[in-house]
């Protein structure tokens, strides 16, 4: 499972969605996916867009948990 963490840099920034949108240009409703972890799929335009307003790495957006044994 991939797990996103945008919601956790934009607190570290304390920039909230509205804000992002507007630095950024990705769509409201996408930032808001990507808040709630909810996104099934972004593109590396907008990840770039992501690391510059939130000064980070993508690998800093996205962590890996693998799942569990069954």
């Amino acid at each position: 499972m991939i797990r996103i963490k945008v919601s956790e840099l934009m607190g570290r920034h304390r920039i909230n969605q509205k804000r992002l949108s507007e630095i950024t240009g990705i769509r409201p409703n996408t930032v808001s996916a990507l808040w709630h972890g909810t996104a099934k799929r972004i593109d590396f335009e907008q990840m770039d867009k992501l690391c510059e307003a939130l000064d980070c790495q993508p690998s800093d957006l996205f962590e890996h948990i693998p799942d569990s044994a069954q």
